[in-house]
């Protein structure tokens, strides 16, 4: 893999990137997102490619990335296809400053050093160029505004960027809503990158241990799901919080401490 082409983890963490605070969006979700978008980076370099809800290496050789290629080898070592959200919510600890650093060496950010409460010590990261952030922003408001289907991985980044809560940092407020349900429908365009997307908020959701529905027959959704909703983090930690605060009163009652 040539090194001229910026990567799908690496395009995902300059989006995520607030150029006033030097800080990343979505924090959690986000290193959730970079598990999945080297999935994806290594599918479209015909290294690995899905098996029904599963991942499975097609070709081991190395791409030259050497993050890319620890996944790769880590996938490898398994043997056997493994399940996307297994993957994905499995422990990616360092990921998000493994790749904040990658940028850095590459000349894309800068680390900034600084003070929490005038004590603890911080870095934050800028953009040394953005001219890049901007192309990449371009892209994805082009997909959107001309609905025209894109190219796959501007399709497998617009999946990532609403799977991990992207759509408020990208376009923000009311005037942004049809953005960001624009942003949400691009999924569809890239199969890996929908299953990916998916598996990544099913994480988010708590759901990893349950088996993934069958694909959808007639008056699918084109993404494996039966017709169901995209449901967003923010609003799955809510109906999870319900739910959590409904079983309590139910064990109150019974007199349960």
């Amino acid at each position: 893999m040539g090194r001229s082409r910026r990567t799908i983890p690496e395009e995902l963490l300059l989006l995520a990137l607030d150029p006033a605070t030097g800080t990343t969006a979505q924090p959690q979700s986000l290193d959730l997102g970079l598990a999945g978008a080297q999935l994806v980076e290594l599918a479209l370099a015909g290294r690995i490619a899905p098996d029904g809800d599963r991942i499975a290496v097609v070709h081991p050789r190395p791409t030259g990335d050497p993050t890319l290629d620890t996944a790769l080898e880590l996938l490898r070592r398994r043997g056997s296809p493994v399940r996307a959200v297994h993957w994905i919510g499995g422990p990616r600890l360092g990921l998000r400053q493994t790749y904040l650093t990658h940028l850095e060496r590459c000349g894309m950010v800068h680390a900034v050093a600084g003070q929490m409460c005038g004590v603890l010590p911080t870095t934050r990261y800028q953009a040394t160029d953005t001219a890049i952030s901007r192309e990449i922003r371009t892209r994805l408001d082009s997909a959107i505004r001309t609905g025209v289907p894109p190219d796959p991985r501007t399709a497998a980044l617009a999946a990532l960027a609403h799977a991990v809560g992207l759509g408020k940092h990208l376009y923000p407020g009311n005037e942004g809503r049809s953005s960001r349900s624009r942003l949400r429908d691009l999924i569809r365009h890239d199969p890996m990158g929908g299953l990916v997307a998916h598996a990544v908020m099913d994480v988010q959701n708590g759901v990893a241990a349950q088996p993934r529905r069958a694909p959808a027959t007639a008056g699918g959704n084109g993404t494996g799901r039966r017709g169901t909703a995209v449901r967003p983090p923010s609003e799955a930690a809510g109906v999870a919080a319900a739910q959590q605060a409904q079983q309590h009163g139910v064990m109150a009652r019974a007199g349960v401490s």
